[in-house]
């Protein structure tokens, strides 16, 4: 366990290696699972008013499904997500040529169309963070469509944490970032000689 002001992390963060390899996976993440991306409230806001700029971004049946359904949908449990199709695509994915699925939100901002990059939970994932009060728990979660990542990411040496580093910094700050790798660092250095 990695503990950084008010975030608890799992020694995954550190220890597992982790690279997108959307040659191999194709972007499953965009259709894989029973919900949406999970959106906090400033997002459903930023959702709302940056829509119609990205309206153009998305396929038609992805804008159909949002016009018939919202911009997001709210779970039994009260947790929003983002729109699927009746095929379990997210309504903010497109097809590329190739085949594999991107984000239409992420698209946008690339473009300089809106300053919303894409759903938090979406740019740090294999993360998952669970709110407890004043902590968060930052896990890491396994799933076999990123076992590709796995791999490349051990063959590249690239720790999870340090793939993703915008997100963390994006959801958390420069600050915490650089104590997360001074945290990391003394876990990993051995320690002085008597």
């Amino acid at each position: 366990m990695i503990i950084v002001g008010k975030t608890v992390l799992s020694d995954d963060i550190a220890d597992k290696f982790f690279v997108c390899h959307i040659q191999k996976c194709k972007g499953a993440c965009c259709i894989e699972g029973d919900l949406g991306a999970p959106l906090n409230e400033s997002e459903r806001h930023i959702l709302e008013a940056e829509y119609e700029k990205i309206k153009p971004y998305l396929s038609i049946e992805g804008q159909q499904a949002i016009q018939k359904k919202g911009l997001f949908v709210e779970d039994s449990e009260g947790d929003f997500s983002t729109t699927l199709l009746e095929s379990g695509l997210c309504a903010y994915a497109i097809q590329k040529n190739d085949g594999s699925l991107s984000c239409g939100i992420e698209q946008a901002f690339l473009d300089k169309k809106t300053d919303f990059r894409k759903p938090i939970s979406c740019h740090l994932y294999p993360i998952r963070i669970q709110e407890y009060g004043e902590f968060d728990a930052v896990n890491y979660h396994r799933w076999d469509i990123c076992q590709a990542a796995c791999t490349l990411g051990e063959k590249l040496g690239v720790p999870l944490y340090q793939f993703l580093k915008d997100a963390l910094i994006r959801n958390y700050g420069q600050e915490w970032y650089e104590e997360l790798e001074k945290e990391i660092a003394q876990r990993t250095t051995p320690p002085p000689q008597k």
